[in-house]
């Protein structure tokens, strides 16, 4: 799992073409200093698993599905990638629960620069519209954002200094692509309460005797009166 918080900006090295796939070599040294095989590094918001580490450089398999769905096929060496580890227990969430599983991809449409900011509008696959609201959170190319506007075809987010010049976003140009992943929260609360509306949820029922009823211990009780006092929590 990531948080969004970019941790530096690194570069593509190489690329390898493989059967419906890549291999990519990525440079970064923040995220290979305590990097090994097997870990976790998000690019541009991809969870990639690293393969081996050779100095600053990690390399890193693609599959076709996340060439297909995510704009990593579109990287050529010396492209700059957005890098992030993946988060500690014992870290803070500074941004929002990133899984490193694109959803899809939108277009820059837009800068609108400002003295101190500047607002980036981009669009929006008619799938993933439901999913993004004002003052909610996006990924974007696996920086964690704060939605500002949702309108017909996109939304817009507003991009302060640092993450101007500390991420792949202060480059962007209307019509480059980049990597969208909604909140997950949203997608469980849609099927959860999707499947309860068609009669398949599972439901406790309350204790019949009600918060006054007789009290015991719970192997007496039984499960509905466990459900009973969860609800009253």
């Amino acid at each position: 799992m990531f948080t969004g918080i970019i941790e530096e900006l690194g570069e593509i090295a190489a690329i390898e073409p493989l059967p419906e796939a890549a291999r990519l070599a990525i440079r970064g040294r923040t995220v290979t200093a305590d990097a090994g095989h097997g870990d976790s590094i998000a690019v541009n918001g991809v969870c990639l698993t690293v393969v081996d580490v050779d100095g600053e450089v990690f390399t890193a398999d693609v599959m076709k599905e996340t060439l297909d769905r995510s704009s990593l096929g579109a990287l050529t060496p010396g492209s700059p990638v957005n890098l992030e580890r993946a988060v500690r227990a014992d870290q803070r969430l500074g941004g929002h629960i990133v899984q490193g599983h694109v959803d899809g991809t939108g277009v820059l449409l837009s800068r609108e620069p400002a003295e101190h900011w500047e607002v980036v509008r981009i669009s929006l696959p008619p799938e993933l519209d439901r999913y993004v609201v004002e003052k909610g959170s996006i990924a974007v190319d696996g920086v964690s954002l704060t939605v500002v506007g949702v309108g017909a075809g996109g939304f817009s987010v507003s991009l302060i200094p640092t993450t101007l010049s500390l991420t792949t976003l202060g480059a962007k140009q209307p019509g480059d692509p980049v990597n969208l992943e909604v909140d997950v929260i949203a997608k469980h609360v849609e099927k959860l309460v999707g499947a309860y509306g068609r009669g398949t949820g599972a439901h406790v029922p309350a204790d019949p005797a009600g918060p006054s009823g007789p009290a015991g211990p719970p192997e007496q009780a039984g499960a509905p009166a466990l459900a009973d006092r969860g609800d009253r929590r």
